[in-house]
């Protein structure tokens, strides 16, 4: 059998993956790629912001460095509560109405912290702006459901690019807006983006594999003939029927799963005999990759700004907003670009599992130097040549994750991974920050090379790889057969 291709004993009968191969990657999977590609854009300027808001507020209201580095935390707080939630809300009413809820929060806390009158207020809207792009699990899963297998892969790397479009837009607007009109302005326009979702929610249509696995088998049809119409195909002749159900057509007696469940099963069905490893490994990964990643972009300010604070102490406190380096922190930025262009490479070639433990390595030499004191110039380049690898691992990992769960669980499975994601960004604050600007770099760059290390081992420990494998609506995960 080759890669990606389904073999039907039932010609009578057909799944969602062998619509969509029949389908194809047409106009209306750019629709939905496009409302993707804004939500990650709005997410991913969220994001980005906090690592220049964060200076200019420490020196306006006379912040400590914790209590600067509680302003990111806090977003990753919210975070942390709204991937799980957002992930159960999907599972068990859809993924449609699941990233309605995250747009609206997001977008009304986003703008209403550019009015925030001290730091309690600010870290109430962000903390609020952290639950809502909790959600970005759901419009993964919900994208990754409506892509033919064979280009599962590819078309995920350019989903993850816009990621990164998002955090070089961030980094020059703040070059532009900072200086002249203020953070609360930059807040304000980075907002805007989460607006457009609103706009265009009502013509985004619901993941036809949710509908077909919760036994709304004619609304899945309406939509797999609304693609076909839009695409030029024809959808395949015959009854459309679950995986679970095709299975049992072929003699596998696997009974079939829906997703009226509670939270609580299925956290159970996450930490069953047959998901457990993958789980646990995957919250590994999830919490090294978000620490690294957030923590890197965390010290691109940190390690620069003023050749370190420590070499500064005298001058602290009279720091101008003007004392940010944009441009190292844009250069940095640029380092995304190259390392989707080693996913894009290696992702559907050497594998997923593989690809990421490599760069895991790669990573954690790149940032070793950094234990000691380092030239300005060489830190930018260190600093480069590492966000270039947690990028590309970043970008692989989120391709992988919501591959390896079942629909049933998809969501949920892909959240709660993500959450313990968000327990790493609100941690490395406390490290690329507050142990940076307490003159401790080798203590939290020793830090940072344990966590890389460990994440890399981690991914190789996971029994499955998930390249050329289609979704899977059943809770029992086996690899592909060999051919």
């Amino acid at each position: 059998m080759e890669e990606g291709e389904r073999a039907n004993l039932n010609p009578n009968t057909f799944t969602v993956d062998d619509a969509l191969l029949t389908l194809g990657f047409g106009k209306y999977q750019y629709f939905v790629l496009g409302y993707a590609a804004l939500a990650w854009v709005s997410e991913a300027m969220e994001m980005m912001l906090l690592s220049f808001i964060g200076p200019v507020v420490q020196r306006l209201w006379h912040l400590s460095a914790k209590e600067q580095s509680l302003i990111t935390s806090v977003v990753f707080i919210g975070m942390l509560v709204g991937a799980y939630s957002w992930g159960v809300i999907a599972d068990k009413y859809g993924r449609r109405k699941g990233f309605l809820m995250t747009a609206l929060v997001t977008t009304l806390a986003g703008f209403a912290s550019a009015f925030s009158p001290n730091y309690a207020s600010l870290l109430v809207f962000r903390c609020v702006v952290g639950i809502g792009l909790g959600g970005g699990p759901v419009l993964c899963s919900w994208l990754l459901e409506f892509i033919p297998p064979p280009t599962r892969g590819t078309w995920m790397v350019v989903f993850q690019a816009f990621w990164t479009v998002g955090t070089v837009f961030e980094a020059s607007i703040a070059w532009v807006v900072m200086p002249r009109l203020g953070w609360r302005w930059l807040l304000a326009f980075s907002s805007i983006p989460s607006f457009g979702l609103l706009v265009f929610y009502l013509f985004t249509p619901e993941s036809p594999r949710y509908l077909c696995m919760n036994g709304r088998e004619k609304e899945a049809m309406v939509i797999l003939e609304r693609i076909s119409k839009v695409n030029g195909t024809k959808v395949p002749l015959g009854t459309l029927v679950s995986d679970d159900q095709q299975a049992g057509l072929d003699g596998d007696a696997t009974p079939r799963t829906k997703c009226k469940q509670g939270p609580f099963s299925t956290i159970l069905k996450l930490l069953s005999r047959e998901l457990v490893r993958p789980t646990l490994l995957l919250w590994i990964v999830f919490f090294g990759n978000s620490f690294t990643y957030y923590g890197l972009v965390l010290l691109t300010t940190e390690l620069n700004t003023g050749r370190s604070r420590c070499a500064a102490h005298k001058t602290a406190e009279s720091k101008k907003v003007e004392d940010v380096d944009y441009k190292d922190v844009f250069i940095t930025t640029f380092a995304e670009f190259p390392g989707l262009i080693i996913v894009a490479v290696t992702v559907d070639r050497v594998g997923r599992r593989l690809s990421m433990a490599v760069l895991f390595f790669i990573c954690c030499i790149l940032v070793f130097p950094l234990l000691f004191q380092q030239s300005e110039r060489v830190t930018t380049g260190l600093l480069f040549g590492s966000r270039v690898c947690i990028t590309a691992t970043f970008t692989t990992l989120f391709i992988y994750a919501p591959e390896i769960y079942p629909t049933a669980v998809r969501s949920t499975g892909f959240g709660s991974a993500s959450s313990m994601g968000r327990i790493g960004g609100m941690v490395c604050p406390y490290v690329a920050v507050a142990l940076v600007q307490g003159c401790h770099q080798t203590a939290a760059i020793g830090m940072f090379e344990a966590i890389i290390f460990l994440s890399g081992v981690s991914v190789l420990l996971i029994p499955i790889e998930t390249k050329g494998r289609e979704l899977s609506d059943n809770v029992k995960l086996k690899n592909p057969p060999p051919v």
